[in-house]
């Protein structure tokens, strides 16, 4: 099986773009749309011609160049059934569990609700990748916008179960903001600080800091780390749930400033 090549792009404000290729079959995919003339940038300078739109959520900077990719490739559009009714253009319609071919590699779909009641978030266990939307970030998380705390901790849990070596491919560019925020309740962790100045470096340059692994959030991203005794005093929630930690967290970091 031919391993899979990804192309990295930044588009509109601060959403990433990313392209999935298959070099044996030259299928492409692009992940999400949030952009026509970024994806259509991406696909000049790579010289694929995209067959498929991968897409984890309804939010508008994730979908708005779906209709005309559509009218241009004659895309199919693979997307959340639960959002079916506020995302145009959907051809194929999936939940957790569900799975499709993609060029003979499997792609796995799981729900992870919280930052929108139908979110989902694509695998490939084969080339060890995730494509997670909105839901998990770099050192961050996705707003609650639409579900529950519950709910976005049992998705992140979910993503959490996932092999450590997965690349995370995420929908933003917010590591360097998720990087202060980690640092105010998880100042000792060393690990952090020093991933933190990379991170600084790296968009001093202008380098993008995706992607990311599974592994190196669990041990720098404080909202996978809830029951780490160091951060649970730093809130003074000892004795607290996971999700009541999780949930203090997701508010702090709503009210951040840094």
């Amino acid at each position: 099986m031919t391993t899979l090549q990804l192309h990295r792009f930044l588009c509109r404000q601060d959403n990433y773009g990313v392209l999935v290729h298959d070099p044996a079959s030259g299928r492409t995919a692009s992940i999400d749309a949030p952009e026509l003339s970024a994806i259509e940038a991406a696909l000049k300078a790579t010289g694929w011609r995209l067959n498929e739109i991968w897409c984890t959520h309804h939010h508008h900077d994730h979908t708005a160049a779906i209709p005309a990719l559509k009218a241009a490739y004659g895309c199919t559009v693979y997307g959340p059934k639960a959002e079916a009714d506020r995302i145009a253009g959907l051809d194929i319609l999936l939940g957790g569990g569900d799975q499709f071919d993609f060029s003979g590699h499997r792609v796995d779909t799981l729900d992870t609700p919280g930052h929108t009641l139908g979110h989902i978030v694509f695998t490939i266990a084969g080339q060890k990748l995730a494509f997670t939307g909105d839901t998990l970030f770099a050192l961050g998380c996705g707003r609650v916008i639409e579900g529950t705390m519950r709910q976005m901790w049992t998705s992140l849990s979910r993503l959490m179960a996932l092999p450590g070596a997965t690349g995370i491919y995420c929908g933003h560019e917010y590591t360097a903001a998720n990087a202060r925020f980690a640092l105010s309740v998880d100042p000792d962790n060393e690990s952090l600080r020093q991933r933190a100045e990379k991170i600084m470096r790296q968009r001093s340059r202008g380098e993008l800091t995706l992607p990311t692994t599974l592994d190196l959030e669990l041990t720098t991203n404080p909202f996978l780390r809830v029951g780490d005794p160091a951060i649970r005093r730093h809130l003074s929630m000892a004795s607290a749930s996971d999700v009541e930690v999780f949930a203090e967290l997701r508010r702090r970091k709503d009210c951040f400033g840094g």
